[in-house]
């Protein structure tokens, strides 16, 4: 391999990062519009190895650069269906991160790719890498006959065929709904992302999609089947420990095993007990907010910070690398679409914080009764936070019932402490109004429910400080 092209070529180099100083040009990220494409063909309409380029070419593009990009292929062989579009696609992940000097991260319209200096000086092209890529293609996947690159570096024609190729990602995923967890013997797991996440143990169901967003159950099944040594395998369900949140022993006896022993129990819909572990290309990661007990959400694609103080970026970080951690969750953009999206915690009753570069992607998905209740970039911190789920009556504030066994699991807003300083901004408000209390006010002044400012009033009662009517 490396004396047929200017890089070396190995799985040795899976994981390597080319860092900001490093990179001669980063492709899609989030600076510009970048995807990737697999589709299945009639032989007839493939040449093999051809590769065409539309837009310039790496030595035409300034240092530093970045650009928008899109990459498409075009595969064929007796042996290929359609429902293995999105398994193969998937693998452009896999195999040019085995390209010495070549990073590839996330996947469908999310990718974020970086060439090194260091490959420029060695004369790598465009046409370089899809050669390579191909070759692992056709030596890897013998299944595949024949194989065609087309490789777009202008921005216009990137935003224009990533509209076409948004609606065949969303083509693929309805191919499972409808299909529920209870409804198959085996899930299916995939290992591919643990070259940047060793203890990562991604479980697919059908209503939990891939971290990545790019692999369903359906998609699953068939990589397991036409690759067996692959990196995508049947888990045999075993027994059902607790169908709410989504514990199976044969999840627990994957996810002990792909992880290496560091963890023994994972489950698939909940935020709090055992969660998933998120890997490093997830779409979207939640967290808690203790403050408010409830739950936010941010895409890769949103480029400020959330209520937290912190970033896509900051939290991936935490979270990432095969972690699982309460209080964090990554999760493919697919599963708030699924009924039993962390239907543990209270699902979508449970959120209360959506960056709103997530919200248009969703916005189907959210119930009518909650859409003007969760908050946005609007509401940047968590004060403000606080005064808004007030003013729309949340279901945080008084309390979560979840809708799977009408269990109310959260007890709404009460003080675990009640300070000085609290007890004083009351007793002030108090004697302002003359015992005349406005809640709404006091939502909006004092950023607390009825039932925390009650529990204050309490307090000064037993303190003598003011007397209660009979």
């Amino acid at each position: 391999m490396a004396e047929e092209f200017p890089f070396d070529i190995s799985p040795m180099y899976e994981g390597e990062r080319i860092r900001g100083t490093d990179f001669y040009v980063e492709l899609g990220g989030t600076k510009k519009p970048g995807f990737e494409l697999m589709e299945v063909v009639p032989m007839n309409e493939v040449e093999d190895g051809r590769f065409t380029l539309i837009g310039p070419d790496i030595p035409d593009i300034p240092e530093g650069s970045s650009i928008a990009f899109a990459q498409i292929y075009k595969v064929a062989g007796e042996k290929l269906e359609k429902d293995l579009e999105s398994v193969l696609e998937r693998r452009i992940h896999d195999f040019q991160n085995y390209i010495q000097g070549f990073m590839h991260l996330n996947q469908r319209y999310d990718i974020w790719l970086r060439l090194s200096k260091e490959d420029v000086k060695k004369g790598v092209t465009f046409k370089t890498i899809a050669d390579a890529t191909m070759m692992l293609f056709r030596n890897e996947l013998p299944f595949i006959e024949k194989i065609e690159a087309i490789y777009i570096t202008d921005e216009e024609k990137v935003k224009e065929k990533l509209e076409e190729a948004k609606k065949i990602y969303k083509q693929r995923d309805e191919r499972v709904k409808g299909l529920h967890d209870e409804d198959v013997e085996e899930f299916y797991g995939c290992t591919l992302c643990q070259s940047f996440a060793p203890t990562s143990c991604c479980c697919v169901s059908p209503d939990r999609v891939s971290l990545c967003g790019a692999i369903t159950w359906a998609d699953g099944r068939a990589a397991a089947k036409v690759d067996p040594e692959g990196p995508n395998f049947a888990i045999p369900k075993g027994e059902c420990i607790n169908p709410i949140t989504g514990e199976y022993s044969g999840i627990n006896a994957m996810v002990a095993e792909k992880s290496g022993g560091s963890y023994n129990r994972m489950t698939l819909h909940s935020f709090f007990d055992a969660p998933h572990t998120s890997c490093g290309c997830f779409e979207v990661i939640g967290f808690y907010i203790p403050e408010v007990d409830g739950i936010g959400w941010v895409d890769r694609d949103f480029p400020g910070k959330a209520p937290n103080g912190l970033s896509f970026a900051n939290m991936a970080g935490q979270a990432g690398g095969g972690k699982q951690i309460v209080g964090f969750l990554g999760v493919g953009i697919g599963y708030f679409g699924s009924d039993k999206f962390i239907q543990a915690d209270g699902g979508f009753s449970r959120t209360v914080w959506l960056a709103s570069t997530l919200r248009k992607r969703i916005e189907e998905n959210i119930p009518a009764e909650l859409k003007d209740k969760i908050a946005d970039e609007k509401i940047p911190d968590i004060d403000s936070l606080k005064k808004f789920l007030l003013k729309v009556e949340h279901p945080v504030v008084t309390g979560v019932t979840r809708k799977v066994d009408n269990k109310q699991i959260t007890e709404g807003w009460t003080l675990k402490k009640i300070t000085g300083k609290l007890k004083n901004d009351v007793l002030k408000y108090i004697e302002e109004c003359g015992g005349d209390v406005d809640l709404d006010v006091v939502a909006d002044r004092l950023a607390l429910s009825e039932k925390q400012f009650m529990q204050v009033v309490d307090e000064l009662a037993k303190e003598g400080l003011i007397e209660m009517d009979e």
